[in-house]
Parts: structure tokens; sequence; C-alpha cells
């Protein structure tokens, strides 16, 4: 079960609704997520300040003057860099602060608002990535981009029923975290969610039609734990299902709010 989740699930039978277990928002690409009491939707939009910023590793190509979607390879990323996950971050919507923390004891803390703040975290994963910097690295940002792995502006779904069965197959537990998603729901049966493509669903107030499958890579064989890459879940899910998909995206049709504990409908 994942941390705060509202435990809405745990004697679940599959005639039940679906609901939504916990919901979590990624501001830097890369770095550990946020656990999220409720999130507001706008259509077309993503998870506000969901991949808001990326660090680049080495130069990108990137403008942020005419922003466009870049292969993850170009940033820090767990699919590269495993190290990242022994990392605990928390942003500051307000202040624009990014702390960063490992062991329990915070690093660097700046304001990434301002070019001295960018310039403090930047030195900070400089020093931190080590061989693992191909180049400089950078802070990039640009208003109303998200450095997604996928070019259009969505959320990110994932059925925690999927990801017990894809355990229960290799018989061992899988952390739900490993798959960074923006939505965690309980409920629906394994593997249900790809039936749903074209579909649109209601989540709590807000409607979104799902649109395609995530295909997964090698960052989700890092533990977010313990960091360690302890189990290949691209090959397990391939075994399993004869493909590399677990997720889906889902694209923002209406205005909303979502909470954990809301229900999950079928609508169309």
């Amino acid at each position: 079960r994942l941390p705060g989740a509202t435990g809405s699930g745990e004697k679940r039978t599959m005639s039940d609704p679906a609901r939504v277990d916990s919901l979590y928002r990624y501001p830097v690409k890369g770095l550990s997520g946020e656990r999220l009491q409720s999130v507001s939707l706008e259509p077309g939009a993503t998870f506000p300040m969901d991949r808001a910023f990326a660090i680049e590793n080495g130069s990108s190509g990137f403008d942020p003057a005419a922003p466009s979607w870049q292969p993850k390879i170009k940033f820090l990323c767990l699919m590269r860099n495993a190290k990242l996950a022994t990392l605990e971050t928390n942003y500051d919507d307000a202040s624009g602060t990014l702390t960063v923390i490992k062991d329990g004891v915070p690093m660097a803390e700046a304001s990434l608002k301002t070019e001295a703040g960018r310039a403090a975290i930047e030195y900070f994963f400089q020093d931190f990535m080590g061989r693992e910097a191909r180049g400089p690295v950078k802070v990039l940002e640009a208003p109303g981009h998200s450095f997604s792995d996928v070019a259009a502006k969505v959320a990110h779904i994932v059925n925690l029923g999927t990801v017990d069965d894809l355990g229960a197959s290799i018989r061992r537990e899988i952390h739900p975290l490993r798959f960074r998603a923006n939505i965690y729901l309980t409920g629906w049966k394994p593997w249900r969610e790809f039936d749903l493509i074209g579909r649109t669903i209601r989540v709590g107030s807000v409607e979104m039609q799902i649109t395609k499958r995530v295909v997964r890579c090698a960052a989700t064989e890092v533990n977010p734990e313990s960091a360690e890459r302890d189990i290949d879940i691209p090959e397990a899910i391939w075994r399993k299902t004869g493909e590399n998909d677990l997720g889906v995206y889902a694209r923002v049709v209406s205005a909303g709010k979502i909470s954990p504990g809301d229900k999950v409908e079928i609508v169309d």
C-alpha cells in the first residue's frame, strides 16, 4: 500500500467501483514525487507543476524560448541515474524553493525562481552525479512546458490491481512508486485499464479520456526505497503479457478536482 493511501481497497471486491488511492506530482523530472491531498485540473493540462523542471545532463538543445519535447536521456533520469532515488526532494510553489535531502540530512536548499538559487542546485547536482554527469548540469524550465516522457499533456494512471498481479507473477512485492504515476487507483481488475483506451472516465469531478498505454523502461527497475536495480520490471511485464506496457495516459477534458477516495467511473 502506498504511503498516505486511503485504504479503500483493502477488502474491495471486483464489483465495487474503482476509487482513487493516492495522487502524486513530480516537480523536477527524475527526482522524488510529492503526495497530494487533492489536485485541481484544467482541460488539456498536466497535473500542476508536474515535471515543470528538468536537470540537463550536458547540452540537450532545449530552448526555453521555444520549448519542445526532448527524450528523457538528455536529462538526469532514473533510467540512466539510479542514484537519484537516494534523494528526497520537496518543492514549495510559493517561494520556488527546492530542498534536497539525503539520508534525512538537507544537502541543498535554494529557490529555482532565482539565478543564484538555480546555480546552487546545479552546483549540488554537478558534484553529486560525479562521473555520471556528461557535462555541465543545468536546471531547465519553460512556462507551461512539462518535461514528460510524452509530448502530449496528460495525466499518468496506474491500476494497483495490475501492479499486484504483476508482482504475483514473479513472486515479488513491487513498490507502486516505481511507476511514477500521477493517479494510483484501486478497484479495477488487473489490466482492465487497457480495455478503456479511447474511453472517457470521471475521476472525482474531472472527466478524462484514456489515450494510450505507458511503455515501461529501465527506470522501473530502480527500487524507490533502496535505489537498487533489483527487479527487471520490463522483462517481467513482457513475460506476463508479451508487451512492455503498464499504466495508461489520460487527457483531461473537463476541469475539476480530484482527491483520494474519489470514485472512478466510466461515463461514455
